[in-house]
C-alpha cells in the first residue's frame, strides 16, 4: 500500500470526510453526524449484549418444549458463546479487508438471520445449530461497533461516546432476564428470538443511510495458519472452562480434555505471530504500555463482575424465592446507577485521564459487592437496592473507561486489531468468571448442606426449595444464603486485586499526535498517519 499525504487519504477509515474534518481542528464537541453514528453501533450492541442473557430465563421453558435434560438445553448457550469465540479474532483482519460498515451490515444480516431461524426451531439440535448461525452475527457486532465509534469519535471524544457504547453492555444482564421473562410469560419463548427481528430491521437501514463509506485494505494477506489456531484454540478453551459448572470439578475430563488443548493451541499462536506484521491478533499491540495494563486490568475485572452478575439474579431466586421477572427487577439499581455515572465516567477520561476514573470506580463496586457478603435470607431490598445501586455507580467509571484507555493511543490502522483483542480478553474473561463464581457456589452449597439441583429445578414455581417441613425450609435457606454470602467474598477479593494494576494506568488525559512523515514512509505497510498517545 502507498502512502498519501493527502488530508483526505489519511483520514479515520470509519469517520468519513465531516468527522476527519472536525477533528483535524481538535474539535471536542459531539456533533449530530458523531450521536447518529452512535445511535446506529448502540442498536447493534443491544442486540448482542441482551441475546447472551435473554435466553438463559428461558432454559426451563426449553427443557419442557424439546423434552431435554437442564445440560442438553444449556447447549443453546453455550453454543452461542463458542460462536463468538470462533468469529471475535477474524473480525480485525476482515474490517481492514472488506471495510466496517460493509462487515457490520453482514454482521446485522447474519444476526437477524439467525434470530428468525431459531425462532422456528422443532428440535433442540436444530435450536444450536441455528444459535451458531445467530453467534457468528453476533460475535462480529461489538468490536466491530467499537472501531467504528473509536474511529469516528477521534481521541477528544472517545471517553464519552464509548460511554454510549457501554450502555447496553451494562444493561444486558441486567434488562435481558427482565424482557425475557415477560415475552415468555406474555407471549412464548419464540419471541425472545423474533423481538431481534425489528431491532435489527432498523438498525441494518439506519447503517445503511449514516455510515460513511470507509476504505479498505486489500492487500493484506490472511493469516490462515494464525485463524487455525486461534479460532479453534478459543472455542476449546472455553468451551473447557464452560464444562465446569456442569462438571462440578476443574479436574474432569470433559473441562481439562478441550481446556488444555485449546491453550496449546493459542500458545502455539502466539509462537506464530510474534514479529509478524498481518497475524491475526497483532501482538505488537502490547508495546502500547497503556493497552497492556489496561488488558490486565479489564480480564481481572471482568472475571470479578461477570461472575458475580451470574450470582445475584441466582441469589433472589434461589434464596428469597423470586420470579425471573421480579429478580430482573430487583438487579434493576445497578443499571440505574451505571446510567448515572457512565456519562460523566465518558467526559472524565477525556479530560483527566483514565487511572482518576478507574480507581474510584472499582473502590466503589468493592464498597458495594462488599455489603453483598452480609446477605441473608430476610435481608432488606432497601439494603441490595442500595448495594446494587453503589455497584452501578462504579461500573460506570470502570468497564468502558477500561475499553477507552485501552483504544486511545492505538493508530487507526490498528483499532480494528484493538477491538478484536479486547472483546476476546472480555468474552474469555467472561466465560472465566461465570465458570469459577459457579464452582465456588455448587461447593458452598455442598458445605452447607444444600441440595442445588433441587434448588435449581423449583424456581419455576417461585419456591426454589421444596421442603418437607418449615424448619427444614428455613435451615436450607439459611444455608444457601451463607454459600452466597461466602462466594461473594470471593468476587470482592478479586475486584480488590483490580486495584494493583490500575494503580498503573496511565494519569494524563488522551491527546491526539500526527506521526511524523518519515515515519509513514519508514512504515509504508501499515499506514498511521492519525497516532494517539497518552501525553
Amino acid at each position: 500500500m502507498t502512502s498519501s499525504t493527502n488530508p483526505d487519504a489519511a483520514s479515520p477509515p470509519g469517520g468519513g470526510p465531516g468527522v476527519a474534518e472536525s477533528q483535524s481542528k481538535g474539535s471536542t464537541a459531539i456533533d449530530a453526524r458523531l450521536l447518529k453514528v452512535a445511535g446506529v453501533v448502540v442498536l447493534g450492541a443491544i442486540m448482542a449484549t441482551l441475546d447472551m442473557t435473554i435466553v438463559n430465563v428461558a432454559i426451563p421453558t426449553f427443557q419442557s418444549a424439546f423434552q431435554a435434560t437442564y445440560a442438553g438445553v444449556a447447549w443453546a448457550v453455550t453454543a452461542y458463546t463458542l460462536a463468538l469465540a470462533t468469529v471475535i479474532p477474524l473480525t480485525g483482519w476482515a474490517a481492514d479487508r472488506f471495510g466496517t460498515k460493509r462487515l457490520y451490515l453482514t454482521a446485522l444480516a447474519l444476526f437477524v438471520a439467525g434470530s428468525i431461524a431459531c425462532s422456528t426451531a422443532w428440535s433442540l439440535e436444530a435450536l444450536i445449530g441455528f444459535r451458531v448461525l445467530q453467534g457468528l452475527g453476533g460475535g462480529m457486532l461489538m468490536p466491530l461497533s467499537m472501531t467504528i465509534l473509536t474511529r469516528a469519535a477521534g481521541p477528544e471524544r472517545i471517553g464519552r461516546m464509548m460511554a454510549l457504547l457501554g450502555v447496553p453492555m451494562l444493561l444486558g444482564p441486567i434488562c435481558g432476564p427482565i424482557l425475557g421473562g415477560w415475552l415468555i410469560d406474555s407471549a412464548s419463548w419464540h419471541w425472545i428470538f423474533l423481538v431481534n427481528v425489528p431491532v435489527g430491521a432498523l438498525a441494518i437501514l439506519a447503517a445503511v443511510v449514516v455510515l460513511p463509506k470507509d476504505e479498505t485494505h486489500p492487500g493484506e494477506r490472511f493469516d490462515f495458519l494464525g485463524m487455525l489456531l486461534l479460532s479453534p484454540g478459543l472455542a476449546l478453551f472455553l468451551f473447557g472452562v464452560s464444562s465446569i459448572p456442569e462438571e462440578g470439578t476443574f479436574e474432569s475430563a470433559r473441562v481439562l480434555g478441550p481446556g488444555i488443548a485449546g491453550l496449546v493451541l493459542m500458545i502455539l499462536f502466539v509462537l506464530h505471530a510474534r514479529g509478524k506484521t498481518n497475524a491475526l491478533i497483532d501482538l505488537s499491540l502490547f508495546k502500547d504500555r497503556n493497552l497492556t495494563v489496561s488488558v490486565i486490568t479489564l480480564v481481572l475485572f471482568v472475571i470479578a463482575f461477570m461472575g458475580t452478575m451470574m450470582l445475584l439474579p441466582s441469589y433472589f431466586m434461589q434464596v428469597r424465592g423470586e420470579s425471573t421477572l421480579m429478580a430482573g427487577l430487583l438487579v434493576a439499581p445497578q443499571g440505574l446507577g451505571a446510567m448515572m455515572s457512565m456519562p460523566i465516567g465518558g467526559k472524565l477520561i477525556d479530560t483527566i485521564g483514565p487511572k482518576f476514573v478507574v480507581l474510584p470506580g472499582i473502590a466503589l463496586i468493592t464498597v458495594g459487592l462488599g455489603l453483598f457478603t452480609q446477605v441473608g435470607t430476610d435481608t432488606s431490598i432497601w439494603y441490595t437496592s442500595g448495594s446494587l445501586l453503589v455497584m452501578g455507580i462504579g461500573m460506570g467509571f470502570t468497564m468502558m473507561p477500561l475499553m477507552t484507555s485501552a483504544l486511545a493511543t492505538l493508530t487507526d490502522h490498528k483499532v480494528a486489531r484493538g477491538s478484536t483483542l479486547m472483546n476476546i480478553v472480555q468474552q474469555t474473561g467472561a466465560s472465566i468468571g461465570a465458570a469459577v463464581m459457579s464452582v465456588v457456589l455448587t461447593n458452598q452449597m455442598l458445605d452447607h448442606g444444600v441440595d442445588s439441583t433441587k434448588m435449581q429445578s423449583g424456581d419455576q414455581s417461585g419456591g426454589p426449595i421444596p421442603p418437607e417441613m418449615a424448619a427444614k425450609l428455613q435451615q436450607l435457606l439459611n444455608g444457601a444464603a451463607d454459600a452466597f454470602s461466602n462466594t461473594f467474598v470471593v468476587s470482592v477479593v478479586i475486584v480488590a486485586i483490580t486495584l494493583v494494576p490500575a494503580a498503573f494506568l496511565s494519569r494524563k488525559k488522551v491527546a491526539p499526535v500526527t506521526a511524523p512523515a518519515e515515519a509513514v514512509e519508514q512504515h509504508d505497510d501499515q499506514p498511521e498517519s492519525h497516532g494517539q498517545v497518552m501525553r
